[in-house]
């Protein structure tokens, strides 16, 4: 078990790097808004990942807060671009 959560934290961490890269260097706002999500995401994962790994469920409010704050900054920022679509 050890080894899986060696190579997920590796995989995490990766992605989190990437995604980090996309926050500073995005082309637009709105890559940064969707890396912003992605890296929320990551966190979620990593938190699941954590109370996998140590059989408890201490986190599980803040996971699911995370998960609530992603869902509805996410579907503000596509009803935000799909608005300003409109008017251009």
């Amino acid at each position: 078990m050890s080894i899986v959560v060696i190579i997920v934290a590796a995989i995490l961490t990766l992605a989190a790097a990437g995604t980090i890269y996309r926050i500073a260097a995005g082309p637009s706002l709105l890559d940064r808004v969707i890396a912003a999500d992605v890296l929320l995401a990551i966190f979620g994962a990593s938190l699941a990942t954590e109370m996998a790994m140590n059989k408890h469920t201490d986190n599980l409010a803040l996971l699911v807060v995370l998960t609530v704050i992603g869902f509805i900054g996410s579907v503000t920022v596509a009803r935000f671009v799909a608005h300003r679509k409109e008017e251009g």
